[in-house]
């Protein structure tokens, strides 16, 4: 898809999605995130989770995505009114900006069934175009914004030491029990059960199937995945996986690798796109995401791009937070350089930047004023290496759109908290305590708002 057909698309989708009302999204019908190690689910990744029921799945698995709370917020937005959890996007709208609420529902795969939800809204056995499933929290690194949740890492590290002493305490392992405590692998997970109901109907009508974690790559249901599109293939599928690109055994590398040649040399999806978990550069990188090896990430990056060279892309997914900031220009630059090295007949490699929000401590907002302007260079840089003269080896509109749209968002949202500045030094510094990183060391040029941070917080 063009930039201009992207936006175009956009445009278009807003106005049907205001013949029905001007707070209609698409993606409360047609995409779902599941995670099933807690039972939880939203429609995209802006709105809080919230809980499946598993009573309804025994007769309904299809209720994995059609919750009461997701089916109430159709009912909201049909009436014009704005879901509470929808608040990013009502935000961006504010100051003016389009939103991923246009966006999304300008996607084909959104688009498509325009007509059949405005007729049959409140279809609880509705069939979703755009899944993302996160089958196992099993996972190697205990990236800064994580938790047990999503990591088992992060676990083992709040059962040894406890929460983080923040205002509130962060990732306190009495808070992870109940219905937020992730269900192992080797115990009955009812959700996964309904899933695997689910999917050969699920899988007939899918556009974009996404797995994450946890990391996929330590998870037995990725593996199964790949086989049955191996078996089954689906010449329309985009199949996607993210990772951290840092397996800790290498036969499971061998065996994705092995598993995603097959799928994608063999052509049993449309295409493949390999999503890269990396929020920075080098050793900033590896700060922010702890247990992440970045040399050894790019190197398996670049294996993945030479080995598979058809159907299918590489995306760093960069969740924008306020370590990101000061080397950024140094991975916009290797994006460009692996782009002119493996972007020769089609676009190759991605990136997105999709704006932290949670935890509230390292989201941009609460930056000094002159960080902006180091956003806005690499804006600029992004600007200086960009138009259609230079074929593949630039960066799109809509990437730079996309880093305005968050500056936009920065701007309207600053955010002076002295609380958040407590809670920033609150955590990093037990963070260096526990990690043995040195904050200093690795974010020189932070100092002045790491001590603005450090005295505040007494």
């Amino acid at each position: 898809m063009s930039t201009s057909d992207y936006k175009s698309d956009a445009l278009e989708a807003r106005e049907k999605l205001d013949s029905v009302s001007p707070t209609m999204c698409l993606a409360k019908w047609n995409q779902v995130s599941l995670h099933l190690p807690t039972g939880m689910t939203n429609s995209c990744y802006h709105p809080p989770l919230h809980n499946i029921d598993p009573e309804k799945l025994v007769d309904n698995p299809a209720a994995l995505h059609n919750t009461a709370e997701k089916m109430n917020q159709r009912s909201q937005m049909l009436k014009g009114e704005r879901p509470a959890g929808c608040s990013y996007c009502w935000k961006m709208e504010d100051t003016g900006e389009m939103s991923d609420r246009q966006y999304r529902s300008g996607e084909p795969w959104a688009m498509q069934d325009f007509e059949a939800i405005r007729q049959n809204p409140m279809d609880e056995r509705w069939t979703p175009r755009y899944v993302e499933v996160n089958f196992n929290n099993a996972c190697n690194f205990k990236c800064s914004y994580c938790s047990p949740q999503f990591s088992t890492a992060w676990g083992k590290e709040t059962d040894r030491y406890g929460a983080y002493p923040t205002s509130t305490p962060h990732n306190a392992p009495e808070h992870f029990q109940g219905r937020r405590r992730p269900i192992p692998n080797r115990e009955e997970n009812p959700y996964v059960t309904a899933f695997w109901k689910w999917w050969p109907t699920l899988y007939k009508n899918l556009k974009h199937f996404r797995m994450t974690g946890g990391e996929p790559m330590m998870d037995v249901n990725t593996y199964k995945v790949f086989q049955y599109i191996m078996d089954h293939p689906k010449k329309d599928l985009h199949l996607n996986v993210t990772s951290n690109m840092c397996p800790p055994d290498k036969k499971l590398k061998a065996k994705y690798y092995n598993m995603a040649q097959n799928i994608c040399m063999e052509e049993k999806v449309e295409h493949m796109m390999q999503f890269v978990s990396v929020d920075a550069f080098g050793k900033r990188a590896e700060y922010i995401r702890n247990g992440l090896d970045f040399n050894y990430m790019m190197d398996n990056v670049e294996e993945f791009l030479e080995r598979i060279p058809v159907r299918n892309s590489i995306t760093f997914i960069c969740t924008y937070n306020n370590l990101s900031i000061t080397s950024m220009d140094k991975l916009l630059e290797k994006i460009l350089e692996l782009r002119t090295k493996y972007s020769t007949t089609y676009q190759r490699v991605w990136f997105d930047v999709p704006l932290l929000r949670q935890p509230a401590w390292q989201q941009i907002t609460m930056l000094p004023e002159s960080y902006q302007s180091i956003h806005e260079d690499n804006i600029k840089y992004m600007q200086n290496n960009s138009g259609e003269d230079n074929g593949l080896h630039i960066f799109k509109d809509f990437e730079i759109q996309k880093m305005q749209r968050n500056l936009a968002y920065w701007k309207e949202n600053a955010d002076a908290s002295t609380q958040h500045k407590k809670d920033f030094y609150a955590f990093f510094n037990e963070h260096d305590r526990r990690r043995t990183t040195r904050f200093l060391n690795t974010f020189p040029e932070m100092e002045e708002f790491w001590m603005e941070c450090k005295n505040a917080n007494g």
